[in-house]
């Protein structure tokens, strides 16, 4: 057993294969994390929220536990399988490009989240949106990072950067309840759902167990 444990440990730290067994270990990671995301969100939203069985329920809480899981280890490996590609592809050198970051994520974007619109998928990518929006944010009035970046003052900068998520927070839910309450369509299902259940449910009872121990009489 030792000796198996030594030959697999030399396996695994053969620099000659580094390049290829990082795809490996972030396939892996990737699929741990996104099972480990989903599995309890998925567990209280679908028992919570969801009509049916007790094994209904179950079906979709593993089908979205393997659905994120394999989503993240699918883009893990086309990403960095670019780099290596675009890496080695490189005129100067065997040297990673300013863009190949760019262009990896691009092409496993595509290739993973792009070609699959589905609830899973659609809430990975609206999670990245909003912390790329938030990022470019803050990187919009740092020093040298566009030809404006010199007209921000020091006092300026440290105004907007105290004052950016409380605008970012409240015009996120202005603009929400706004569409929920005029073009409700709009939305995604799942989040109309939670709130026609907040919101709007909760004009509507018909007798003190429906007002406080339950939201309707069917349920």
């Amino acid at each position: 057993m030792g000796s198996l444990m030594e030959n697999l440990d030399a396996f695994a730290l053969n620099p000659t294969l580094k390049p290829l067994l990082t795809l490996v270990k972030g396939a892996r990671n990737g699929a741990v994390y996104g099972a480990k995301v989903r599995f309890p969100h998925a567990l209280v939203m679908i028992f919570l929220f969801r009509s049916g069985t007790f094994r209904e329920k179950l079906q979709l809480v593993l089908s979205a536990t393997k659905q994120h899981a394999r989503n993240l280890a699918y883009f893990a490996m086309i990403y960095k399988g670019s780099m290596l590609a675009l890496k080695y592809l490189n005129p100067a050198g065997r040297k990673e490009g300013q863009y190949d970051s760019f262009l990896a994520g691009l092409l496993g974007g595509y290739v993973v989240f792009g070609r699959n619109h589905n609830g899973v998928s659609q809430q990975i990518v609206i999670y990245v949106f909003a912390r790329v929006v938030l990022a470019l944010a803050k990187l919009s009035i740092q020093p040298n990072m566009h030809p404006l970046s010199g007209f921000i003052s020091p006092e300026a900068r440290t105004k907007i950067t105290e004052r950016a998520w409380p605008a970012f927070a409240s015009l996120s839910w202005a603009f929400v309840m706004y569409l929920f309450r005029w073009h409700p369509d709009a939305i995604v299902e799942s989040l109309r759902n939670s709130m026609t259940y907040i919101y709007s449910d909760s004009d509507h009872w018909t007798s003190f167990e429906t007002l406080l121990i339950r939201n309707k009489d069917s349920e």
